[in-house]
């Protein structure tokens, strides 16, 4: 009789979890039983795995008693990644490839029944989980660029199962990997071509300035949506650790060759979107829209039309930056750092407060409209914008507005690069303790701020995001410490708070 030990990766969220693949050989009836929580696509990847050996010129050991064990035997093995696993450890197990060979690796990848190696989804995590680990990752070349993204993860990529095997018995080496070609930069949408709003405008330099989330009420046409496309392009790139965060998750959702890298996510979704698709879940729970906009954006238009019981599963995410889905079997956290931008009218036909005086809401409408957002989930969006309708003009000054999207990125990079320097993260991530410390204000300063709040009957977390968007202007303004302007502003900023019918 004779074992084989071959190494592997389950998916678990975004996680890889290692899963040692155990091949045992013994002589009685031949049969062949796989073993250790493994549904519908695990245990068909008996018989891929022996069509695959025999069309390969390979033996497969038929008239043997073939045990094969994916351990922890309590981990549920989902998809055709463990395919190939198998195959290496029966060839090891049998002798016709050598067992020490695979001692420092990791195997991922689904098997055709020619032989060839098929891709997989979920690579990127499994590179890091190798990296991490100091070993080497087996895998299908249609995979290979997306694991290169990782650096430092040592790499071997074959198209067919004979040509691996070849390769570990040392008879014909598999090619060197070629470093996968740069990446084009992502084309960004230009903030200039927005008309006007120059208020607006101003408050999306803010919110990306300091990672504040922001709301947008107005009348339809004022350029809400257009606006709030604009946002990823005065964003600063990502770093290399958030960029492989992002392509991680993109790489469990998507079953597409990784887009758009390094780009910041920019996420969308209709307002008829389901609790599980915006935060995750699912019988096998997978990220939902907000961890898909990790370090990235979360642009919900129409934000009243979306189901209250759903805006208000937003509302720990927005605190914590995580996601936590219990199941029975299982608990899941999936990250969930991303930018809320949201849009709305001000009343159900959108045209309250137009100079058209085209509204017939009555006051009963509104607060029934705007009562489907409550107070907890809006004290947690820092800048509140009301947006109106500005003249309409087709000459050519008016063509383009201002600034532009290098300037305004310049301005945003700027501030980020203080706020790294003075407390390694961003203002809207300060807790109590980084508000005490940096958001400090004079004798004065703060007695008028504790006047200005009592009279706009704001919360006490809605004044702590306040402070943080006040720090954030001063960042701005290239000013160390908080002025009174500062904070004027800041409150200007709750508008919905104070609007009549909420």
């Amino acid at each position: 009789m004779s074992l084989a030990i071959v190494h592997s990766r389950a998916r678990l969220g975004i996680q890889a979890p290692p899963v040692s693949v155990e091949v045992h050989l013994a002589n009685g009836m031949p049969s062949l039983t796989l073993v250790g929580l493994p549904e519908t696509a695990v245990r068909e990847s008996k018989d891929r795995v022996r069509s695959a050996l025999q069309n390969a010129q390979l033996d497969f050991p038929s008239l043997k008693r073939i045990t094969i064990n994916l351990a922890p035997a309590d981990l549920p093995k989902e998809g055709g990644r463990f395919d190939l696993a198998i195959a290496l450890g029966l060839l090891a197990a049998s002798g016709q490839i050598p067992g020490d060979a695979l001692a420092e690796c990791e195997c991922i990848g689904e098997l055709a029944l020619s032989g060839e190696l098929r891709p997989v989804q979920g690579v990127l995590p499994v590179a890091l989980a190798c990296r991490e680990a100091g070993r080497t990752l087996i895998l299908p070349r249609a995979n290979a660029a997306e694991a290169a993204l990782v650096k430092g993860v040592e790499l071997i990529a074959a198209d067919h199962l004979l040509a691996l095997c070849e390769h570990l018995r040392n008879e014909q080496p598999l090619p060197a990997l070629a470093p996968p070609p740069p990446s084009p930069a992502p084309k960004v949408a230009e903030l200039a071509d927005v008309q006007g709003q120059q208020q607006a405008k101003r408050a999306l330099i803010v919110a990306a300035s300091g990672g504040h989330n922001l709301l947008l009420f107005g009348p339809p046409g004022t350029g809400k949506t257009l606006l709030a496309s604009r946002l990823p392009g005065i964003l600063p790139p990502l770093q290399e650790q958030e960029a492989l965060e992002v392509a991680a998750i993109q790489s469990v959702c998507d079953r597409t060759p990784l887009t758009a890298w390094p780009g910041r996510p920019f996420r969308a979704p209709h307002h008829g979107a389901s609790a599980a698709a915006l935060v995750g879940g699912g019988s096998q729970p997978r990220p939902g829209e907000i961890s898909q906009a990790h370090n990235g954006v979360l642009f919900l238009d129409e934000l009243p039309e979306f189901d209250r019981k759903v805006l208000e599963m937003l509302r720990e995410p927005l605190e914590s930056g995580c996601i936590h889905i219990a199941r029975a079997r299982e608990q899941l956290t999936f990250p969930a750092r991303f930018q809320l931008i949201a849009a709305m009218n001000p009343c159900p036909c959108g045209f309250q407060g137009d100079p058209s005086a085209r509204c017939r809401c009555t006051p009963e409408q509104v607060q029934r409209y705007r009562s489907k957002l409550s107070g907890p989930l809006l004290d947690r969006i820092d800048l509140h914008l009301a947006m109106h309708n500005e003249p309409f003009s087709m000459g050519a000054e008016h063509s383009r507005g201002v600034p532009d999207t290098l300037t305004a990125a310049a301005q945003v990079l700027a501030a980020r690069q203080r706020q790294a320097a003075r407390q390694q993260g961003l203002n809207a991530h300060l807790g109590l303790d980084g508000i005490r410390e940096h958001c400090a204000l004079e004798d004065a300063d703060a007695g008028w701020l504790e006047q200005a709040i009592t009279r706009l009957g704001l919360s006490r977390r809605a004044s702590h995001r306040s402070l943080k968007v006040a720090r954030t202007l001063a960042d701005l303004a290239g000013e160390a410490r908080i002025s009174r302007a500062h904070l004027a502003e800041a409150l200007q900023y709750r508008q919905l708070d104070r609007q009549p019918g909420h």
